[in-house]
């Protein structure tokens, strides 16, 4: 693999990681899901490399608490990243399968 196709895949995967772990268990509830979503995308958009992120919050997973709010769960997030590296970009992507919050590569491609 190219030196800056093998950054591009790595990017991606560090971001979505770190993503992740920053983000789970934070307050949510589907009135201020749209906010979050902004919040990360944003933030993450911030970081070196990134090329587009999209993020969506699966509502129907939330669930109130006593005081009216859930915690943000990894099987919420519908995430897709692309890094770009020079001329490569990697799309990646955190989804739901099943039970587990997957991260996975989609495509790597070269951009002119």
């Amino acid at each position: 693999m190219a030196p800056e196709r093998d950054q591009a895949i790595f990017e991606a995967a560090i971001k979505l990681g770190a993503l992740y772990h920053q983000w789970v268990c934070t307050p949510v509830s589907p009135s201020t899901a749209s906010t979050l979503e902004s919040a990360i995308q944003e933030s993450v958009s911030l970081q070196p490399f990134v090329y587009d992120i999209r993020v969506s919050l699966a509502r129907t997973q939330m669930r109130e608490n006593l005081f009216g709010y859930s915690e943000l769960k990894g099987t919420m997030f519908n995430v897709d990243i692309i890094t770009k590296v020079g001329s490569s970009c990697c799309h990646a992507r955190l989804q739901r399968k099943g039970d587990y919050p997957l991260m996975e590569i989609v495509s790597c491609y070269e951009e002119p």
